[in-house]
């Protein structure tokens, strides 16, 4: 995905505390730091190391105490509600990217973790609705795909085979990846139009197709032999 990959390491130090401390530097360079100021230091100085030690409870607990310091920094609320996300605590990630949006409308890494979040939690038309709109903001190759596979899994055949189509023509498809499990804690990259081909498989099964399944799951395999789930679909083509 795009912005969500930077956002689960979280938001730099440097950036966060930048935006904390950049109010009214100038008027203050000759004073001395305000008690908030002071506190703020402390609770960045403490997520900075919690991070380093892979301690995400005590950073979220830096980041509460940062953000309750700061309320009008969005970055701080982004970077609590990416490790929300990351420690697999997903309706509190999508809450605080709800509010993050309601600071910041256009903020594309809050709507990925709302549209991720909702997917966990089982919320595929939520999903759905933050994936369709996070497209239209970055045109993603892989945020489209993932709104093919929603659609085809709430039952909306024609509207995820058209975008699975659309994904099949798109210039440059030949080079555009997706990533599965193969096993074994394992992953492996394989051609997007594998996947896709795979999909198309599955719509077509869905609609009673068996021969046109058929087809794109060995149009699948002949790209990629071991490809799994085009193997196992073409087994259970039957069931």
């Amino acid at each position: 995905m795009i912005s969500l990959r930077s956002a689960l390491s979280v938001l730099l130090l440097t950036l966060m505390c930048g935006t904390v401390y950049s109010q009214n530097t100038q008027n203050e360079q000759q004073k001395a730091p305000s008690a908030g100021q002071i506190l703020s230091s402390h609770y960045a100085r403490t997520y900075q190391m919690a991070l380093r030690y892979n301690d995400y409870g005590m950073a979220k607990n830096a980041l509460y105490n940062l953000y309750v310091e700061n309320p009008q920094n969005d970055s701080i609320l982004y970077s609590l509600s990416a490790l929300y996300l990351q420690s697999g605590q997903y309706a509190s990630a999508a809450i605080s990217a709800q509010d993050v949006i309601q600071m910041r409308p256009e903020h594309i890494g809050a709507v990925e973790i709302m549209a991720v979040s909702y997917e966990n939690l089982g919320l595929k038309d939520k999903a759905l609705d933050n994936y369709e709109s996070l497209y239209l903001k970055t045109d993603d190759y892989q945020t489209l795909y993932k709104i093919a596979f929603l659609q085809y899994e709430l039952e909306r055949y024609n509207e995820s085979k058209i975008n699975a189509d659309i994904l099949m023509t798109k210039k440059g498809a030949e080079d555009l990846k997706v990533v599965f499990d193969a096993g074994n804690n394992e992953q492996k990259e394989y051609s997007i139009k594998v996947a896709l081909l795979n999909l198309k498989g599955l719509i077509a099964k869905a609609q009673g197709d068996k021969a046109a399944a058929k087809k794109h799951f060995e149009e699948a395999l002949k790209i990629a032999p071991d490809f799994t789930l085009a193997k196992e679909n073409l087994q259970n083509i039957d069931k």
